[in-house]
């Protein structure tokens, strides 16, 4: 059945192909068979340009372009064309009809899409027409599987955002986190991987909070709602710039950007940040003290070079002046020039580029299908491993591609957001984890993961405070915690139930609810006793119902062991005996004959016995050679006892 449904699936894809093809797109394709090196390569550029990031995108390609045909160590004879297609829905089935107008021109490769979500779509046409499909901002894992093999992410993927904010929250010792993220591909995805790596370090999602992906401010406050009555107060919100910001300016109005409220972002909110500098007062004032991340670009020559190049370009183009600039315009940049780099190899070793029909399609064919439009790129694989092969230095820094798919170095700018602009408290990489200095600075050195390198700098939270957040509160729609307390038979004293109720008494209860007592907050619990009563419980097997959840907790007189402590974490002993060595009790009487009383009648017998025994064998040694041994018996056995 599931079969069936891909099936029919891709059979509707295509019914958009003729669709879009029976209206009038027709092929321009650029290369004749004859000639090896063309004039022109088409590329295609499918990206919303009526977006903040689309409208950044274009500005980037556009320049990347322009670089590319003005150097001539690139692509010498041959210049790039770019095609900018406008992908007005930008989201799933209604983007293929978009795409298809860009593929049916003969074009060698896409920059795009914008998103995940029409990334998933798209990436099966782009496998049937073996057309690379080059993108950096649809970060969603999952569109690394073997699933996809023309679609190549040219910036960071979610999988080591999700791991840096892991960090984050361990490094701050919070156990559980809630996810407020957009329910479609790149949503869902991005949180499935930050819970796999939230278990890595034994922390968790406690609540998943998923919003439509055009959510209404009246969703938001449902939503949100829902997450304020909640245990945890440690927020991770994954979304995009469309609307993410409107779900801080929700949760402001809502009261949960006091203190005691910890917000951490992935990386829409700094691309919203440097997209939109400066910003207002008024722009920024519903996140004060939230953490983003940014994709990290090492300083350099190139960089600056970029960003006053950047000014140029964009000057003029808003009411702020300039437009700005984020990671994702610079990976744009860089997108363009890797292509660049590839077809640059590709047409050196002698490569051509050719077009050919798709036998697949010769079932949909009819009278009015113009199928010939749409052609699959046959050196699409080699170009493809072309682009896997670059190796550069762009204006992000290193630009080459690990065996896994990936960009080589991922590290991200670590953002707290503070009046009308941001700090950096720190950085992390997958190299080294969390650090105060920049990562280039710490690849010479051997990778260092222990707890005493993870670094960050001070950090201002919601409600204008420095002093780390609790992270938790008593939730009002919550549980009471529920306390094994073993049922012993034996040392009654420390824990045992009366007699014909639920109460426990002993000294370990005792010690309980003291701690219990000094708390600036009610504790809601309940004892749950464990055993039968008629032998003691395992102690072990207690631990490890806390483990599997049964439990919340312990009291009791439990032993710290090893293998204990790999399961739960202790409190500090309050009771403890140290190394002793136990003795019986004798009353005795002590003298100055004291030092005689290990000598027994039978320890001196022995000792006679040894005493005449050595004697005998000296005499024996000793009587034929030596004249003092010699002699009547009576002065040879003075001579024996002497």
């Amino acid at each position: 059945m599931a079969f069936q449904r891909a099936s029919a699936t891709m059979i509707a894809v295509w019914i958009v192909v003729l669709m879009v093809l029976s209206k009038g797109l027709s092929s321009s394709g650029v290369v004749s068979d004859n000639s090896t090196i063309p004039a022109f390569v088409n590329i295609g550029v499918l990206y919303s340009f009526n977006t903040s990031v689309g409208r950044m995108v274009k500005t980037a390609v556009q320049a990347a372009v322009d670089d590319v045909n003005f150097d001539q160590s690139i692509l010498a004879s041959t210049k790039l064309k770019a095609s900018l297609q406008e992908d007005t829905k930008y989201r799933g089935f209604l983007s293929i009809a978009e795409a298809l107008q860009l593929m049916a021109t003969q074009t060698v490769a896409i920059i795009g899409p914008q998103t995940s979500t029409t990334a998933h779509v798209i990436s099966h046409i782009a496998n049937e027409l073996q057309v690379p499909l080059l993108s950096f901002t649809a970060t969603d894992p999952t569109l690394s599987s073997l699933q996809f093999p023309f679609f190549i992410r040219t910036a960071f993927s979610d999988i080591y955002e999700m791991t840096a904010i892991a960090d984050f929250v361990n490094y701050f010792g919070w156990r559980e986190v809630i996810a407020v993220y957009g329910d479609d591909d790149h949503g869902r995805n991005g949180i499935g991987a930050l819970g796999d790596k939230l278990a890595e370090r034994r922390c968790k999602i406690s609540f998943k909070a998923p919003m439509t992906p055009e959510t209404t401010r009246e969703e938001i406050t449902d939503v949100l709602v829902q997450v304020a009555l909640a245990e945890s107060r440690v927020i991770v919100l994954h979304t995009s710039t469309a609307w993410g910001p409107k779900v801080l300016s929700v949760a402001k109005s809502l009261g949960m950007m006091e203190n005691g409220y910890v917000w951490i972002t992935t990386t829409f909110l700094s691309t919203w940040l440097d997209i939109g500098s400066p910003l207002s007062s008024d722009a920024t004032d519903d996140m004060q003290g939230v953490i983003t991340l940014r994709m990290y670009i090492p300083d350099s020559e190139r960089k600056r070079w970029f960003f006053s190049r950047w000014k140029n370009l964009t000057t003029g183009k808003t009411a702020n002046g300039s437009q700005g600039l984020s990671t994702y315009g610079i990976f744009a940049y860089d997108t363009v020039y890797a292509l660049a780099h590839a077809l640059d190899a590709f047409f050196k070793q002698g490569n051509q580029i050719t077009f050919s029909r798709d036998p697949k399609l010769s079932q949909l064919r009819g009278d009015n299908m113009h199928l010939d439009a749409v052609k699959i790129f046959n050196e699409g694989k080699l170009l493809r491993k072309y682009i896997y092969e670059v190796n550069m230095t762009g204006v992000s820094g290193l630009f080459k591609y690990t065996s896994d798919g990936n960009l080589v170095n991922p590290a991200y700018e670590i953002i707290n957001v503070i009046g009308t602009g941001t700090r950096r408290v720190g950085y992390w990489s997958n190299y080294t984890g969390l650090s105060i200095v920049p990562p280039e600075a710490l690849y010479s050195k051997p990778p260092n993961r222990s707890s005493a390198s993870q670094k960050l700098l001070p950090v201002l939270w919601p409600g204008e405070t420095t002093h780390r957040p609790r992270g938790w509160v008593f939730p009002n729609n919550g549980r009471m915690l529920k306390i094994g307390v073993p049922k012993r038979v034996s040392y009654r004293e420390f824990v045992s139930q009366v007699q014909g109720t639920d109460m426990f008494k002993g000294f370990c209860i005792d010690v309980f609810l003291s701690a219990v007592n000094l708390l600036p907050y009610a504790v809601p619990y309940k004892f749950v006793s464990y055993g039968d009563g008629d032998s003691n419980p395992s102690n072990t097997e207690l631990v490890r119902l806390i483990t599997a959840g049964v439990f919340d907790a312990a009291v009791g007189d439990i032993t710290i062991t090893t293998e204990r402590t790999k399961m739960v974490d202790f409190t500090q002993p309050y009771i403890e005996s140290g190394l002793v060595v136990v003795a019986s009790v004798k009353k005795t009487d002590s003298n100055a004959w004291a030092f005689l009383t290990p000598f027994t009648p039978m320890m001196w017998t022995v000792t006679a016995v040894f005493f005449l025994l050595v004697g005998a064998v000296v005499w024996i040694l000793e009587h034929r050679l030596n004249d003092d041994f010699r002699g009547p018996p009576k002065q040879q056995m003075v001579t024996i006892l002497w």
